[in-house]
This record gives C-alpha cells, sequence and structure tokens, in this order.
C-alpha cells in the first residue's frame, strides 16, 4: 500500500474522531488536533497543496491555544466550570474580515510566487477561513461551524481535483456533520445559559 493511501486513511480516522469530539464540544479534541496536523502535513506536501501543509503549523500551535483557553480560561477558572458557548461579539466581524483578507491575499501571492502550487486561489482562500475558524473554535463561538461549512464544501472539490478521494471524502462528511455542529452548540448554548448568549 502506497504512502499516500496510508496517509489519507490515517487522516481519515483522525479526522473523524476530532469531528466527533468537536461535535460534542469535548476538550480532548485539541490531542487530536495536535497529531492530526503531522499525518495531513506530509499528505499535502506530497500533494503540492503547500498553503495546507503550512497551515498544519498553524494548526499545532492553535491546538495548543485552544486547550489553554478551554482548561484554563479565566471564565472556566472563576468558578471551576468549562468556558461556555457563546455567539461571536459583533464588534469582531470586521476584524475576523480583514485579518482573513490580508491572510489570503498573503497566502495567494506566496504560492504563486515562489511555489508550483496549481490551484494557488483556492488554497489560500481556505487556509485563510481555517485561520479564522480554528481562532473561533478556541473561544467557543457557535458561528464558527458556519466558516467551517463554507472550508469544508470548497475543500470537497479541491481535494478531488487533487487526487485524494479520501480526503475529499472525509470533507463532504465534515460539511454534513458541520450543519449538525451548529445546531447542536446552538442547543448546547441555550442549555448552558437558559437562553441565547449575546456577548457584544
Amino acid at each position: 500500500m502506497e504512502l499516500k493511501l496510508i496517509l489519507q486513511i490515517v487522516g481519515v480516522i483522525l479526522g473523524l474522531l476530532y469531528l466527533w469530539l468537536e461535535y460534542r464540544a469535548n476538550i480532548y479534541l485539541w490531542l487530536v488536533s495536535i497529531v492530526m496536523p503531522m499525518v495531513h502535513g506530509v499528505l499535502y506536501y506530497q500533494s503540492g497543496l503547500y498553503a495546507d501543509m503550512a497551515m498544519d503549523i498553524y494548526y499545532m500551535l492553535a491546538a495548543v491555544y485552544g486547550w489553554w483557553v478551554w482548561r484554563y480560561g479565566a471564565a472556566r477558572r472563576k468558578e471551576g466550570r468549562e468556558i461556555p458557548i457563546v455567539k461571536t461579539p459583533g464588534r469582531m466581524y470586521l476584524p475576523l474580515v480583514v485579518i482573513c483578507g490580508a491572510v489570503y491575499a498573503l497566502l495567494a501571492w506566496v504560492l504563486i510566487r515562489f511555489t508550483d502550487s496549481t490551484v494557488p486561489y483556492v488554497d489560500a482562500f481556505t487556509t485563510a477561513l481555517s485561520v479564522i475558524g480554528t481562532w473561533m473554535l478556541a473561544h467557543k463561538y457557535v458561528e464558527q461551524w458556519l466558516v467551517w461549512v463554507v472550508v469544508d464544501v470548497v475543500t470537497v472539490g479541491l481535494y478531488f481535483y487533487k487526487d485524494l478521494p479520501l480526503t475529499a471524502g472525509l470533507y463532504a462528511v465534515y460539511s454534513v456533520i458541520a450543519v449538525f455542529g451548529y445546531f447542536r452548540w446552538l442547543r448546547m448554548m441555550k442549555e448552558q445559559h437558559g437562553t441565547i448568549a449575546i456577548t457584544d
């Protein structure tokens, strides 16, 4: 069995485990997200998806940050409870859009200028959105699921195009689960707060 196929299989298994933990808002998702990028990083390098490969470094650092916020965040430490799921503060939308646009522009330029990527714009787009989505997940913003819906749907097409059918299939599952995850987190948020929390 060739290495590319083995990496796809392992990546699918880890990805499904990660998604199940994220769906349940379980802190151990961050441990899986430290290991998973190592597998995907090698796979993406072999497939010429350089922005996705570089993104895996960010994912590992973000996993450490996310673990710390969920485990030791101020809101949790006050009464020894988990940080709550909340809506994204309205004041955060403009900065997030600006940061996403800047990351996209930088990545697209780097991919076009310094690599042989055949999909620089799509690769940069999904990577930039993933940066935002991972940061939102670390803060338990319920709308992070909507970001992942967009990322996952676009990624399905990208990975089929790059001849990564198993990984594309994984992201197709991600797309569906992200929709269910959004509504599950909304329900969990209502249970935690008694009503929908708006943190403006």
